[in-house]
C-alpha cells in the first residue's frame, strides 16, 4: 500500500467501538498465553526508554531519528524512547540467566515519529517482543522455519478463537509458505518488493520471507534491517543468505500484503562483525551492547515482534489501525474516515 489513506469500498465493521475494545482484551490475552506456552517463554517488564549512545536502541533502518530528552536529575543524562527492544532482549536473557530452549517475551510500546501514517502505520508501535536462547548447532534455516511454524500455529489458533467468539469468517490457510527474498525477485522481476509481497501473499494466504535486509541480485535489498540484531548475511541454500525474515497475510479489506512479525536469528560474533563492515558501521563495535556480544557475554539468540495492533486489525477486518489503537492523525485522515464508516479512536 504506499503512503497515503485507503478506502475499502462499502466498508462495515463486524464489531462496535465498545465490542471492538472488548474483543482486542480478550484476543491479546489469549493469543500471548499461546505464545508464552508454545516457546516456553516468560513475561518480563521492559523500559520505555533507555540512555543514548550505548547501541542498546534500535536502529531499524538506520535513518529514523528516535525520540529523545534529557534527565535533570542524572546530570541532564540523553535518553531516548525505544523504537524496538531487539537488542535490550537479548542483554536481558544474559543478566536474567535464562537457559536455551527457554526465553523471555514482553509488551513494547515505541514512538516512531518519522513513520508515514496510512492504514496500516502510526506512530505509535505496540507489539509483543520476545527473544529465545538457542544453542549454535540450531544457527540454521530448519531452526529457523521450526521457530515461525510455531508462531503461525498460534497465529492460526488465534484466529479461530476470535471467529468463533464474534461470528467473523476464518481467512487463514492451515500452512504458511516458505520463501526467499531472492525468489520472490525471481518470480516477479517487474514489481517493487511490496508488490512482490501483495502478489505472493495473496496466492499462498500467508508467507514467511527469508533474507531481508542483504542486497538481491538486482543490487537492492528487499526491505531494510539494521546490521547489529537480525543476521542477514549468513549463507544458506543454493546462493542465498539470511537466518531472519517476516510473517505477511493477506489482508482482504485492504487488498494488501500486511506483515504481523518481524523475526530472525540474531547475529553471533561472526556476522556482526561482517554486517557492520558492509554497512560501514564498524566505529559501533565500541558501544556497549557491541561490546558484550563481541566478548562472548551474550548467548545465541533467535527473536522477534508481533504487532499487537496488527493482529487485532487483521482479527477483527478492520480497515485502519486507528480502529485498534488510540493515536493521533491528520484531520483531513480523520474527516474522510468517518464519512467511509471507519471511526478512529
Amino acid at each position: 500500500m504506499g503512503t497515503g489513506l485507503y478506502i475499502p469500498k462499502n466498508y462495515q465493521t463486524y464489531l462496535s467501538t465498545v465490542e471492538t475494545e472488548k474483543a482486542i482484551l480478550s484476543l491479546k490475552n489469549f493469543f500471548q498465553q499461546n505464545l508464552a506456552f508454545e516457546l516456553d517463554l516468560i513475561r518480563v517488564t521492559a523500559p520505555l526508554f533507555v540512555k543514548a549512545g550505548t547501541g542498546i536502541n534500535d536502529d531499524l533502518n538506520g535513518v529514523e531519528q528516535p525520540v529523545s530528552f534529557s534527565v535533570k536529575e542524572m546530570t541532564n543524562t540523553r535518553v531516548e524512547v525505544v523504537q524496538s527492544l531487539a537488542k535490550w532482549k537479548r542483554m536481558m536473557l544474559t543478566d536474567l540467566g535464562i537457559k536455551p530452549g527457554k526465553g523471555i517475551y514482553t509488551d513494547m510500546n515505541a514512538i516512531r515519529p518519522d513513520d508515514d501514517l496510512d492504514n496500516l502505520h502510526s506512530i505509535y508501535v505496540d507489539q509483543w517482543d520476545w527473544e529465545k536462547v538457542m544453542t549454535a548447532t540450531q544457527r540454521n534455516l530448519d531452526f529457523l522455519k521450526d521457530t515461525v511454524n510455531t508462531i503461525y500455529s498460534v497465529i492460526l489458533r488465534t484466529e479461530k478463537f476470535v471467529c468463533h467468539e464474534w461470528n467473523i469468517k476464518p481467512e487463514l490457510p492451515e500452512k504458511i509458505a516458505f520463501i526467499h527474498s531472492e525468489e520472490l525477485l525471481e518470480y516477479y522481476p517487474g514489481l517493487s518488493p511490496k508488490e512482490r509481497e501483495r502478489a505472493a501473499s495473496k496466492k499462498y494466504g500467508a508467507i514467511f520471507i527469508i533474507g531481508i535486509g542483504g542486497v538481491l541480485k538486482n543490487g537492492e535489498p528487499h526491505d531494510g534491517r539494521a546490521p547489529d540484531y537480525d543476521d542477514w548475511s549468513t549463507s544458506t541454500i543454493k546462493d542465498y543468505r539470511g537466518l531472519n525474515g517476516d510473517i505477511v497475510v493477506y489482508n482482504k479489506v485492504l487488498d494488501c500484503a500486511f506483515e504481523l512479525s518481524s523475526m530472525g536469528i540474531r547475529v553471533d560474533k561472526e556476522a556482526l562483525v561482517r554486517q557492520l563492515k558492509i554497512r560501514g558501521a564498524e566505529s559501533r563495535k565500541d558501544l556497549y551492547f557491541h561490546r558484550r556480544l563481541l566478548n562472548g557475554e551474550l548467548p545465541l539468540s533467535i527473536g522477534g515482534g508481533i504487532g499487537q495492533s496488527r493482529l487485532c486489525m487483521y482479527y477483527l477486518r478492520k480497515a485502519h489501525i486507528g480502529e485498534i489503537q488510540s493515536s493521533i492523525w491528520p484531520d483531513a485522515m480523520v474527516k474522510s474516515c468517518r464519512q467511509h464508516n471507519i471511526f478512529l479512536l
